[in-house]
Formats: C-alpha cells, structure tokens, sequence
C-alpha cells in the first residue's frame, strides 16, 4: 500500500486497557495467511503476569512463533519481519516502559523504529495503549510516560497507512482502510 509516498504493510493499533485491540492485530495477521511472528515486549514481574502471559500464548495457539525481546525492537524487527510473514509487535506502551525503566534514548529508540519500519518487508502490526484520552497523571514520571506515548504514536502514525482506534471491540479507521 502506498500512502503519501510511503510503501508498507503497516498498521498501527491503538485502544484503551481491554477494548479489543489484541485480538484485532492478531486477526489482521492471521489473514495474511503464512509464517506469524508475535513479538512480545513485555517482562514477567510476577505470577498474575506469568499466568496472563501462558494465556495469552495459548490463545493463540501453534501457528505463532512468538519472540520476547522488551527492548531491542529494531533489532528483532530486523530478523523476523520477511515477504509473506506476518508480524506483531504487543506492545508499543510496555516497550516504552522497558525503556524508561532503563533510562534509555527515548528519543533516538524511537527514531529509529519510525525510520526502519516503512522499509520492512511483510506484514507489520503494532498495538499500542492510547494513553492520552484520560486525566492529566498526577506525577511527573507517569505524565512523561503519556508524553513519550502521544509522541511515538504520532511518529508511527505519520508513517502508517493504516491506523486503528479499538473501541469495545470494534475497529475503527483513523486512516486507511481495512485489510
């Protein structure tokens, strides 16, 4: 697809906590047909995460091939994105909390993620949390959390032909069309 002189097969999924934005990106993979990649970045902190972690895997059965990295994102982009795989990346907010807990080049990591994916080949989908439609944070680090998040999903936006609000589990197309 080709939109504003960028060539990708990249969707961008954002939603609030449960709105259905998961189980969107995975249907808009799996119809691709072909090899799936799930890349997960987040970190097991402890059981109810583990638990939520093995249920998810689960839920998505054999045909995935599921990748944890929680923080090298274009590099593992690099490896598993190819012609005729799908890939998702769930998700963009955990992988920026991996990184500010690291104190790592907010700035330069997402620089690099916008410039790399509208070369990769296949199918990309990103689901991140839209953390800007609520109550400003009461402190600095959670509203540096929501600043980080407003400004990587415009950079990704910007980039994508496809955009994705996930609302009671109901997509709707902020830009571009179903797939």
């Amino acid at each position: 697809m080709t939109v504003e002189g960028i060539t990708a097969d990249l969707t961008l999924v954002l939603g609030g906590a449960r709105s259905g934005k998961s189980r969107y990106a995975e249907g808009v993979v799996t119809a691709l047909g072909g090899p799936r990649v799930y890349i997960a970045t987040s970190r097991i902190w402890d059981a109810e995460m583990a638990e939520r972690v093995a249920k998810h895997r689960d839920d998505r059965g054999p045909d995935w091939t599921t990748v944890e990295e929680p923080r090298d994102l274009t590099g593992v982009l690099r490896r598993h994105a190819a012609g005729g795989t799908g890939v998702l990346v769930d998700c963009l907010t955990l992988w920026l909390t991996n990184l500010m807990m690291a104190e790592a080049d907010i700035a330069a990591e997402t620089a690099a993620l916008v410039e790399l994916l509208p070369a990769l080949p296949g199918r990309v989908v990103l689901v991140s949390n839209e953390v800007g439609l609520g109550i400003v944070p009461d402190n600095a680090l959670a509203r540096r959390f929501r600043d980080h998040a407003g400004r990587l999903h415009q950079s990704i936006a910007a980039v994508a032909p496809r955009v994705v609000l996930t609302v009671a589990g109901l997509p709707m197309f902020v830009k571009g069309t179903s797939t």
